[in-house]
């Protein structure tokens, strides 16, 4: 039910958690933030939102929109992605709070974000706040906030090989701690760069996946592309049928029928998609 959504270790965190709670805790969630903060997959951020919606206790919640407010009203240049960064704007938010009112004050503060404060285009000339933010008055809302670090794109070429024989193709679960960990894929092929197919089928007889006669090339799929927050997945899927069926390692063949009862990345669901996949 979770495929195609991302955040993977997010569900597995959420099903841990309420496992926990119903087992070890009778049912009852709990009411401190300290208890809440050691859920499995509750970080600070998600437990002052609990404590402050659900308990109305005195936590701030500090968000990309409240990062973005705050930064831009007090005309704030630390980084917001360093460690002294957020440290000063978890203080400066705590200060800030209504502390009768948590939770609505945090969430009035993260619509503010989210509707006005946005991070492009954001509506100043509607701005209740306009005559107080430092960075309307010095023409800095587009260079705040400010983020040190720049996220590194790693690219990665998935080779995909669709092995068909007896009408059936060969799958597998993915368990290694990468990304898509418990779905399904097909014989996959990583390399460094865009490998021309020929060097894709020669690694794969190498590798004792394909036997040199043993199969016919059936059709190559225009190039596919997904965008990750850390990674650039590229890559192409390698049609191809066996002349007898063979045994591999680690995979099992299913029929397209019994493919709807795995979960597959959206990179793998998009070339299902395709006509004459």
């Amino acid at each position: 039910m979770w495929e195609g959504l991302g955040y993977y270790s997010r569900c597995k965190n959420l099903i841990e958690t309420a496992r926990f709670i119903s087992k070890k805790l009778n049912g009852k969630f709990p009411d401190k933030f300290e208890d809440i903060l050691s859920l499995k997959g509750v970080g600070n951020y998600t437990a002052s939102a609990i404590a402050s919606f659900a308990y109305n206790l005195p936590y701030a919640v500090v968000d990309g929109n409240v990062f973005r407010v705050l930064s831009r009203v007090f005309g704030i240049k630390k980084p917001i992605d360093s460690t002294e960064g957020k440290k000063f704007f978890s203080q400066l938010a705590f200060e800030l709070l209504d502390k009768q009112q948590p939770g609505v004050y945090n969430q009035a503060l993260m619509d503010f974000g989210a509707v006005i404060c946005k991070p492009q285009n954001p509506g100043c000339n509607n701005c209740v706040l306009r005559n107080h933010c430092s960075a309307f008055k010095n023409d800095l809302v587009n260079k705040l906030p400010v983020k040190e670090k720049k996220i590194k794109i790693t690219i990665r070429w998935f080779n995909y090989l669709v092995i068909e024989s007896g009408g059936k193709v060969y799958i597998h679960k993915r368990t290694a701690n990468d990304i898509w960990k418990n779905l399904h894929e097909f014989v996959l092929i990583e390399t460094r760069n865009n490998a021309s197919v020929t060097k894709i089928l020669a690694k794969a007889e190498k590798d004792n996946i394909l036997k040199k006669d043993s199969y016919q090339l059936l059709s190559v799929s225009p190039l596919s592309f997904q965008q990750l927050s850390h990674q650039k997945i590229q890559g192409r899927f390698i049609k191809i049928t066996l002349k007898k069926e063979v045994v591999l390692a680690g995979f099992k063949p299913v029929s397209s029928k019994q493919l709807l009862n795995h979960a597959f990345p959206r990179f793998i669901n998009a070339y299902f998609g395709r006509k004459g996949s």
